[in-house]
């Protein structure tokens, strides 16, 4: 006689994040600089940009990906920190090593947060919520730095709840609660919604997650394609992504930004020899297992407008590259202040961290 399947336990999903990490760092190794405003990025006579601040820096607006020069308006007495991927690094590792003693599936999304399934972890009676507590206190006391975190049945409610008590903090989403919680969100909110979407939705009248359950699936189908049915899933708090430890990297690029503008065409390709060196020497020291599928050039202009160009191809040489060169600049046809180049990847492969100063 063959047992009736027994019904797969709600999963306990923890998302951790350090708060400011970087710049957590900073302050750590320089208790003098708590309390001012802290930012770690590129310096402004170069271009830089704003990696991450502290929570004195962001009370005057200033946000990661924002130019340094920008951020040094907003906040005059912004202390700019140059990065030191080392000390992050030895401090991501440490905070690796505590996750992996409540379970093997951690899915590491940068170096200073994750994914962490405790469904079957036996610590702390089982509780997500004692896990979460402890990890963040073993943190604190080892690493020297905070962490929030979130707690829910899956990944995108784990990775809201983790920003809903920073920073150092916690917020726990009950299944029960789910509907609740996610009826009143903003749409913007939503996993995979990006500005673009998110004016789209607001055209259409669709503000909260409460306005988005009012359109049947095939509506959403016909309005965003196959986006339509997560959205209808979302809406719901249906995320059924697993959290996996070995993650596969999409792509492997290199990019500079120039201190002055890259006048013409002929200019920008004297810049392809040194990217296409770096690009080979970080295919070289990548432990992906993964083939090139296409290469591709990214360009910035002087008017911050972007383009990018792509081809079918395993074989990165500088001739295809001139090629994608021209056919991008050809679309503006103005001076260049970032230039890109890189491999999106098909297979197997082992994800890299890659680094925004590189």
């Amino acid at each position: 006689m063959n047992n009736p399947q027994q019904p797969q336990p709600t999963r306990k999903i923890i998302h951790c994040d350090c708060d400011c990490f970087y710049a957590a760092i900073e302050m750590r190794d320089d208790p003098s600089l708590v309390g001012l405003p802290v930012a770690v990025g590129g310096p402004a006579n170069r271009r830089g940009v704003i990696a991450t601040c502290n929570y004195e820096a962001r009370k005057f607006g200033v946000h990661s990906a924002m130019a340094t020069g920008h951020a040094m308006k907003r906040c005059p007495d912004l202390i700019v920190l140059p990065p030191s991927f080392e000390k992050y690094r030895l401090a991501s590792a440490q905070i690796l090593a505590i996750y992996r003693d409540y379970t093997d599936l951690v899915e590491p999304l940068s170096l200073d947060e994750a994914f962490l399934d405790v469904t079957q972890t036996p610590q702390c009676k089982g509780s997500a919520t004692l896990i979460a507590q402890e990890i963040r206190a073993r943190i604190a006391s080892s690493v020297g730095i905070t962490a929030s975190a979130g707690i829910a049945p899956n990944k995108f409610l784990a990775k809201i709840a983790s920003d809903w008590r920073k920073p150092n903090g916690q917020f726990v989403i009950t299944p029960d609660g789910v509907d609740a919680f996610v009826a009143p969100l903003p749409v913007a909110k939503l996993f995979g919604v990006g500005k673009v979407t998110a004016e789209k939705l607001h055209q259409l009248n669709i503000q909260t997650c409460a306005d988005l359950r009012l359109w049947p699936l095939m509506d959403l189908q016909h309005q965003f394609g196959k986006f339509g049915e997560k959205l209808f899933e979302l809406s719901r708090g249906i995320d059924n992504r697993e959290v996996c430890s070995t993650r596969e990297a999409k792509s492997i690029s290199v990019e500079e930004t120039y201190a002055l503008d890259v006048p013409n065409l002929q200019a920008c390709r004297q810049r392809l020899p040194g990217l296409l060196e770096k690009l080979t020497q970080r295919l070289q020291r990548s432990e992906s297992r993964a083939r090139a599928k296409k290469l591709f050039l990214k360009i910035r202009f002087a008017d911050f407008q972007k383009t990018t160009v792509e081809c079918i191809g395993d074989d990165p040489q500088q001739a295809i590259f001139e090629k994608l060169l021209e056919t991008g600049f050809q679309r503006r046809q103005q001076p260049v202040r970032l230039l890109g180049i890189g491999v999106r990847l098909q297979g197997e492969s082992i994800d890299q961290q890659l680094e925004l100063f590189h």
